[in-house]
């Protein structure tokens, strides 16, 4: 069993055996264990348009109610990834090892290891490029590549077979493949926290 913070009700990870989902009611910053996890916390508030975000709508950049705290001591205690969008803002506020695409790194100061990814090589449209921190797994050899997305999404700009479309159309979820790799790795995860 694992469990799946900060997940979409209903999304990719709903009908995944041995997953406990903790959608948005569910409040993810409460998983009390004792299962590794596969965390995605919100990412406005962390990601390169924080800035932007911030002067436009007055929303202070790593002001997320912990949630991203929450899913780094989550991760740490019961192993797992965690997995935020590259060059987040969180990764210097917590202190966390800088990651890059081709391998995984670990750090002499820190439980975890890190790595860079491109989503677009699992099937998702845009190239997005995802940053990794896990903690007790086994690593995997990932698909570190990378080539053009079909769509580019960034600061209201949406071009590609996502332009004019809807929100919901133009969603930056996770793809199936994707979730696969992540729920692997947290299966393999070793409990640090017991």
């Amino acid at each position: 069993m694992i469990a799946a913070l900060y997940v979409e009700a209903g999304g990719v990870y709903t009908d995944v055996a041995d997953v406990d989902t903790w959608d948005i009611a569910r409040d993810a910053r409460t998983y009390p264990g004792p299962w590794p996890v596969v965390a995605h916390p919100p990412c406005n508030r962390w990601c390169q348009l924080a800035p932007v975000n911030a002067a436009r709508y007055g929303t202070p950049i790593g002001d997320d109610d912990g949630t991203f705290a929450a899913a780094l001591a989550a991760v740490r205690r019961w192993g797992g990834v965690l997995e935020h969008p590259a060059y987040s803002l969180a990764w210097p506020r917590f202190d966390l090892p800088t990651p890059r695409r081709g391998a995984w790194t670990q750090s002499l100061t820190d439980p975890g290891m890190v790595t860079e990814i491109s989503q677009v090589m699992y099937g998702h449209r845009a190239r997005k490029r995802t940053w990794l921190y896990a903690v007790g797994v086994q690593p995997l050899d990932l698909q570190w590549g990378e080539r053009p997305g079909r769509v580019v999404v960034g600061a209201g700009v949406h071009t590609g077979e996502c332009a004019g479309r809807g929100r919901a159309e133009r969603d930056v979820r996770t793809p199936p493949a994707f979730r696969d790799v992540l729920v692997t790795l947290a299966r393999s995860a070793v409990t640090v926290g017991r």
